[in-house]
C-alpha cells in the first residue's frame, strides 16, 4: 500500500465520515445495538461509552455477560468498517475512527464518551470534546 500524505488521508477519512453517519445511524449493527437490553441497560448506566477508535469501550470492569454483548457489537462495527472501507480506498482504522468522532457526536446526555486524551467523560448538555481530526 503507498503512503498517503495528510491532506489524501484527511479527505478519505471525510467521506467514509459520511458514509459511517449514515451506516450507524441506519445500519445493522446501531439496530442491534437499540434492541439488545443488556446493552441499552449498560449504556444508560454508564458502563459502556464510544471510543475514539469506533469501537464500544468500558468505563468501569464490565460483567461478563456485558463483554460478551459488546464484543459481539464491536466484531459486526468492524466488519461493516472494513466493507465501507474497501468500498472507498480508505483503511479500516480511518473509517473507524471517522465513525468513532460520528457516534460520539451522537452521545446524548449522561452517556459515557472516550475524551481526546483517552479518559471516559459523561457527556453533558454541551458538546462532547473531541479530538481535532474529528470532521
Amino acid at each position: 500500500m503507498k503512503a498517503r500524505n495528510f491532506k489524501t488521508s484527511t479527505l478519505l477519512t471525510l467521506g467514509a465520515g459520511a458514509l459511517a453517519l449514515a451506516m450507524l445511524s441506519a445500519g445493522t449493527s446501531a439496530s442491534a445495538e437499540g434492541r439488545d437490553p443488556v446493552y441499552a441497560a449498560a449504556r444508560a448506566s454508564g458502563q459502556v461509552g464510544e471510543k475514539l477508535d469506533g469501537y464500544l469501550g468500558f468505563p468501569t470492569p464490565p460483567s461478563a455477560a456485558l463483554r460478551s454483548v459488546v464484543e459481539d457489537i464491536n466484531i459486526k462495527r468492524k466488519a461493516v468498517y472494513a466493507q465501507k472501507a474497501q468500498a472507498n480506498n480508505a483503511t479500516v482504522e480511518e473509517y473507524a475512527f471517522t465513525a468513532g468522532c460520528l457516534a460520539i457526536a451522537r452521545t446524548t446526555p449522561g452517556e459515557k464518551y472516550q475524551a481526546p486524551d483517552g479518559s471516559w467523560q459523561t457527556r453533558g448538555a454541551g458538546a462532547p470534546n473531541r479530538d481535532s481530526r474529528c470532521p
